[in-house]
């Protein structure tokens, strides 16, 4: 039971008091002081305040008797606030009111009494209630919150499974077009040739249709061939290892990374992402004087975006005198994906470009 409960029980158990008392105005009275002693109370959280707001009660009672009979309400906020010393004193005060005054002895000692007892049993109630209350919320929150941590581990552990998924798919790409190129790429270059040799040294005009259609078909496999080894390269590059491994060879100063794409990025903006990063690289050991750099690579639902960024001293002039190819092949690479690529240099040097994907 809460505050307002235990006390408007307490408030009833106090009215019954006028099977020996008379409900006139000084009654009515005590029962708004009490009204107002339980709201100051409660909208008081300063302990000092509701042990003044206890002893005006009390002392009140001194000049309106009457007030004894809600006594079991003080002793409640007293309880409540676990103020044991006041709580006893209460108990004395409001039995030497009862014997010193002999229109109160009527009855009234025992509902003193039983009122008193009432408010330890609803106090000691309602404590054991709230630990419940708080240990059964606490419960739900670290529930809760075991509930969000295992999602997370989750979603963690299955991003790694799907990153290494998609590793050892590029692994097996780059191996199978390193076998083709090897093995067969290899074969039908040592049959081309052998053919060609076959044509040169062929003196009989019946076999020479048959030569020139083996010759066509052997070329027409091997550019097949190639076809197919290229395509699968472009798709086996992995985009986030290939800029680490960019970072790892840049010895200069320290680079921060921070990736946040999906595994379905096309080939030529693979490319052009890596062109880019190592270009900016290469201008920030020539000329801007860094001792930090920060790459970040984000994807977004509409566009891709890359941010290359040092703490030097800015580069633009330099780099527009001495490395204008290498700003005119970034913007060259971009512009061809129809992306934006802007150059700063007020404060260190930065690069930032922006890919849309629809027009991938």
């Amino acid at each position: 039971m809460g505050y307002f409960q235990d006390t408007g029980v307490l408030l009833l158990y106090g009215m019954t008091a006028l099977l020996w008392i008379k409900a006139d105005r000084s009654f009515i009275f005590v029962l708004l002081c009490t009204v107002v002693l339980l709201c100051g109370e409660y909208f008081f959280e300063r302990r000092l305040t509701k042990i003044l707001g206890c002893v005006v009660f009390a002392g009140t009672s001194f000049f309106i008797p009457e007030l004894v009979v809600f006594y079991s309400v003080m002793e409640y906020v007293l309880l409540k606030e676990k103020i044991w010393v006041a709580a006893l004193t209460g108990v004395i005060t409001g039995g030497i009111l009862l014997t010193g005054n002999m229109q109160l002895q009527n009855g009234l000692p025992l509902h003193f009494a039983f009122g008193c007892l009432l408010a330890v049993l609803l106090e000691r109630k309602t404590e054991k209630y709230d630990k419940l209350d708080i240990e059964f919320r606490k419960t739900i929150d670290e529930g809760e919150e075991k509930t969000l941590l295992l999602a997370e581990k989750n979603r963690a552990l299955i991003e790694k499974q799907n990153y290494e998924i998609y590793a050892a798919t590029l692994r097996e790409r780059n191996r199978i077009a390193r076998e083709i190129h090897d093995n067969v790429g290899h074969v039908l270059s040592r049959t081309i040739l052998l053919t060609g040799a076959a044509k040169a040294l062929n003196r009989d005009q019946n076999l020479e249709p048959i030569l020139d259609g083996l010759d066509d078909s052997l070329n027409s496999a091997m550019d097949s061939i190639r076809s197919s080894v290229h395509d699968l390269h472009d798709e086996a590059v992995n985009l986030q290892e290939s800029i680490k491994g960019i970072i790892r060879d840049f010895k200069y100063c320290e680079v921060e990374l921070k990736y946040d794409m999906s595994n379905k990025v096309t080939s030529n903006v693979k490319y052009c992402l890596i062109g880019i990063v190592k270009e900016a690289l290469s201008n920030v050991m020539k000329y801007s004087g860094a001792t930090y750099v920060k790459i970040t690579v984000r994807e977004h639902p509409a566009l891709y975006q890359l941010c290359v960024e040092d703490n030097g001293h800015g580069c633009a002039d330099n780099m527009n005198k001495t490395t204008g190819i290498g700003l005119k092949n970034m913007q060259e690479r971009v512009s061809t994906l129809n992306g934006t690529l802007r150059i700063e240099s007020e404060k260190g040097f930065r690069i930032f470009v922006v890919i849309p994907k629809e027009m991938q």
